[in-house]
């Protein structure tokens, strides 16, 4: 290889993540860029931080790097003071992919609209009820936001708890809730099937999945395009120049890869390659935004 890194040797390239899916994305189709194969190594616990801490702390020789999630960067600092890293304690190198955030409700309920359903909200206050896979989720602290932009209060509609995306379906077709909000990849085949409907996206354009809906921009909550889920490529904090410049020359390439982008596409990511000081400024922005939620619900551990 030239000018870059030394020679990846196969046993210490790796990318210790949450997202594993996006890693192997990555993974799969950087090597061929860099001349080397590449290693995916799915560690996870404690949501995210196991991993992330063990990029955290590990040589900044570019051998190991980190596929680093909304989760591990931005909710996860904010919400749990015990954290063992901070957001900014990791090199930058790139975005990767954002996955769409959506709102829907159960075909036949009867606000057809995020109107309808906000103004229900309004009129009935305590009375609805929203599935999420916990307090510090996105799925929790998404509604919650879009709350403090239609001026509601904080407990305007009630989160109840659930294991994981598919009891929140699941739970929002059985009516135990009236409306969920969770990733495009989540929702789309119910969406899709007719079984639920799509109220709102948190896109700055439509989504062409999902012709008729609604973005947050024309309903007036144009700051709820700050939500949605994603990864970015990080390492350990030094990384030389060598490194980050490959990585550069590397995400490059793949922002015009046909079967990254159709990669990217199949798991219902668009594509999010920019500058290393850019994924900064966007990862801190993510941070302040979920650090404000966390104070606002007073729900920081």
């Amino acid at each position: 290889m030239d000018a870059g890194p030394p020679q990846v040797r196969p046993e210490h390239q790796r990318f210790a993540n949450d997202a594993d899916l996006s890693a192997r994305n990555l993974g799969q189709n950087a090597q061929k860029y860099l001349n080397q194969p590449v290693v995916v190594s799915n560690r996870p616990g404690a949501s995210g931080a196991i991993g992330t801490m063990s990029v955290r702390t590990a040589p900044a020789d570019g051998y190991t790097l980190l596929a680093a999630r909304i989760a591990t960067h931005a909710i996860l600092p904010a919400i749990d003071t015990r954290t063992p890293y901070k957001w900014n304690d990791f090199t930058f190198l790139s975005v990767l992919e954002f996955n769409p955030y959506v709102c829907a409700a159960k075909s036949d309920s009867p606000n057809k609209t995020m109107t309808d359903l906000v103004a229900d909200i309004r009129k009935n206050p305590g009375k609805l009820n929203f599935s999420t896979a916990g307090a510090g989720t996105l799925q929790n602290l998404g509604p919650q936001y879009l709350f403090a932009l239609a001026g509601l209060p904080k407990d305007a509609a009630v989160g109840i708890h659930y294991k994981g995306s598919p009891e929140l379906v699941t739970s929002l077709l059985a009516g135990q809730v009236q409306f969920v909000c969770n990733n495009l990849g989540t929702l789309l085949p119910q969406i899709q099937s007719g079984a639920l409907r799509g109220l709102l996206t948190a896109t700055r354009n439509p989504l062409s999945e999902l012709p008729g809906v609604p973005t947050a921009r024309t309903l007036g909550w144009a700051e709820f395009e700050k939500l949605a889920a994603w990864s970015a490529l990080v390492g350990p904090p030094g990384l030389p120049g060598e490194v980050t410049s490959r990585w550069a020359d590397v995400l490059g390439k793949l922002s015009r890869d046909p079967e990254w982008l159709a990669g990217n596409e199949k798991l219902g990511g668009i594509p999010g390659i920019r500058s290393a000081a850019d994924t900064e400024r966007f990862v801190r922005e993510q941070f302040e935004l979920y650090d404000g939620l966390v104070t606002r619900l007073g729900i920081r551990e």
